[in-house]
């Protein structure tokens, strides 16, 4: 600071007012991550070794998809738009959605139409569905057939696949959540591959040693808010839940953990991509 001819002269003072206009510019940055990143949809291919899966069966395809959360405004319903794009391209052997289609009746239209293009698809319902949640903004939907795709609801349906029968057992969330659910108790013994669709993945905690040899669950929406440290993220979403995403072999089963298509709450995800996964079924050596 100087003095020259009576006036003073030093650095000028940040104002309030400046300090404000930076917190909402940093902050309408992160929304706008936010909102990109939730029709980010990363598009992936996974192999899962099951062990004694029938050689006919090595290669078999599955497309598993979760969580589209529609009639929620939301960049998302780009991500789901895309997915099932990808999905209806590559033809798969089965394309399985493991809850979560609705957060409001009003996207049950789209859904319709989106599912017509997926081959071969089975499909359960989820909490949001009934919006059984703490969600403010979700709305329960009266879904029941979902033609030409089949709505499992504590139900089982086998299929021929190369010569070898697959069977698909689809939990109602409704029972499930009143711990009334018994999955195992559909599990045929004499199938070649056995496939458990569960909206939640915790499922996989309560089933008998070898009841399947695939677990499908969402729910989790890996995180959908995380904040990035030091060897990996806080998941501001079921924190306390053991499992995020991702291939996870267990007593019960293999679990894939789909990290989802679409939001609740808010219409962002934080490093935490929405997904479409082809799982590409193999021998456990």
């Amino acid at each position: 600071m100087c003095r020259r001819g009576g006036i003073i002269r030093g650095s000028p003072r940040r104002t309030p007012f400046r300090g404000a206009g930076t917190l909402a510019v940093g902050g309408g940055a992160v929304l706008a991550w936010g909102h990109f990143e939730a029709g980010w949809v990363r598009l992936r291919t996974l192999e899962v070794p099951l062990p004694g899966l029938p050689d006919e069966l090595a290669g078999v395809r599955v497309i598993h998809l979760s969580d589209l959360h529609l009639g929620f405004p939301s960049r998302a319903a780009r991500a789901v738009e895309r997915a099932v794009d990808w999905a209806a391209s590559l033809d798969p052997d089965l394309v399985l959605v493991s809850g979560d289609l609705l957060s409001r009746p009003r996207g049950e239209r789209p859904l319709r139409e989106l599912l017509a293009r997926l081959p071969r698809c089975y499909a359960v319902l989820g909490n949001h569905d009934f919006a059984a949640t703490r969600d403010p903004f979700s709305r329960p939907a009266a879904l029941r057939d979902l033609s030409p795709a089949r709505l499992l609801e504590d139900a089982a349906e086998t299929v021929e696949l190369r010569g070898r029968r697959v069977q698909i057992v689809g939990v109602d969330p409704r029972s499930y959540r009143l711990g009334e659910a018994r999955p195992e108790r559909l599990a045929d013994p004499e199938a070649d591959l056995r496939i458990l669709l569960c909206h939640f993945p915790s499922v996989i905690d309560r089933l008998p040693p070898g009841a399947f040899d695939l677990v499908l669950a969402g729910h989790m929406h890996a995180g959908q808010i995380n904040i990035p440290r030091p060897g990996g993220k806080i998941r501001l979403a079921h924190m306390r839940w053991r499992y995020a995403e991702g291939l996870y072999p267990r007593p019960g089963g293999m679990l894939h953990l789909s990290p989802g298509l679409g939001t609740t709450f808010v219409p962002f995800r934080f490093f935490a991509r929405p997904e479409a996964t082809e799982l590409i079924l193999v021998p456990r050596e």
